[in-house]
């Protein structure tokens, strides 16, 4: 069996190689652009185990590898950082590390969602970006609006102030900005709004989202967002496990017998981390209306009166994935789980 460590790059990537059979070690350097690597997998006997670091651009790695018959690992990128003992940091050091974890079987692997799941965070993706956009679009258009004395925040965007900012006297280039603003604003609408329906559509789809969504604060996005992240809840033995998964865990650096706690560690996804955020900012603004949960409106205003509403806010989006836990781990329903 051939066994690989792989210290890929975008335009090329440096390969350790062992024989198993023969324990005869090669390193090659493969060039993408020419073909060199997909030419020496394809004449690679399979199946062969090919290691390499979590990227974001080996989509058509993984596919070629599939393709010819190989089983990629792909590994946790702070656990491989973490096991080089050296100072001396080279492609060709990287490639024989990855080797010895595979061969040593200390390759710290990470689980995959499947191709098909990945496209449809593609879309989360894609929505997130455009919001960004109008954002920007708004807020350039606010700006013109402001520069002539009219500052109206939200209701800019209600079919009257549309009109106030329509009418407003501006010179020839500041007009042709406006025009121009106004008609990308009604086509990211246009997009957000299909693109809204899709994420919904897909959030029905998964029995994992549509049970998340019973929660408070966890829209379809947030569901669908969850599901596809995590991936199987059993993965994850308590709620604590999912908490620091997701970066919501409070960094420590804790000795002799005294405990101190920081703020929260922001390892794992950044989006997944916003959108959880973004949820217990509308649970707290809604905390003194009616439609708001009463299990967990008491526990919010209790501790954003302790301790402010930014710490608040963040204990919140802790307390929705662990609830989410609960609730997807055991298979119930929301109104089933204390929040206490």
């Amino acid at each position: 069996m051939m066994i690989i460590g792989c210290d890929l790059h975008t335009r090329f990537q440096q390969i350790a190689l062992l024989d198993t059979e023969t324990g005869e070690i090669v390193e090659r350097r493969l060039e993408h652009a020419t073909g060199e690597a997909q030419q020496f997998y394809a004449a690679l006997a399979a199946p062969a185990r090919v290691g390499i670091e979590a990227t974001g651009y080996a989509r058509w790695f993984e596919r070629l590898l599939r393709e010819q018959g190989h089983e990629l690992w792909i590994g946790d990128a702070s656990a491989i950082r973490a096991a080089r003992v050296r100072q001396q940091k080279t492609d060709a050091r990287d490639a024989l590390l990855l080797l010895d974890l595979l061969v040593e079987n200390r390759f710290p692997k990470i689980w995959v969602s499947s191709p098909a799941e990945r496209d449809v965070w593609q879309l989360l993706r894609h929505r997130d970006k455009l919001v960004g956009f109008r954002t920007s679009v708004r807020n350039q258009l606010h700006a013109l609006a402001m520069g002539e004395g009219v500052c109206r925040k939200q209701k800019l965007w209600s079919q009257r102030g549309r009109q106030e900012l329509e009418s407003l006297a501006l010179g020839e280039w500041a007009g042709r900005r406006r025009h121009e603003l106004l008609e990308m604003l009604d086509r990211l609408n246009s997009s957000i709004e299909e693109l809204d329906q899709a994420v919904a559509q897909q959030a029905e789809s998964h029995p994992a989202a549509v049970r998340l969504m019973q929660q408070p604060g966890v829209g379809p996005i947030t569901s669908l967002a969850l599901a596809l992240a995590v991936g199987p809840i059993q993965r994850f033995r308590n709620s604590r496990k999912l908490v620091s998964y997701l970066g919501l865990n409070p960094r420590e650096d804790s000795s002799g017998g005294k405990q101190r706690l920081g703020a929260i560690s922001k390892r794992g996804d950044a989006y997944l981390r916003m959108l959880l955020i973004h949820g217990a900012r509308g649970v707290l603004a809604q905390a003194g209306s009616a439609r708001s949960h009463d299990r967990l409106r008491v526990w919010a205003l209790d501790v954003q009166r302790r301790r402010g509403h930014n710490t608040a806010t963040v204990a919140l989006a802790n307390k929705l994935a662990r609830l989410a836990w609960v609730v997807w781990r055991n298979d119930t329903n929301f109104q089933e789980v204390p929040t206490a």
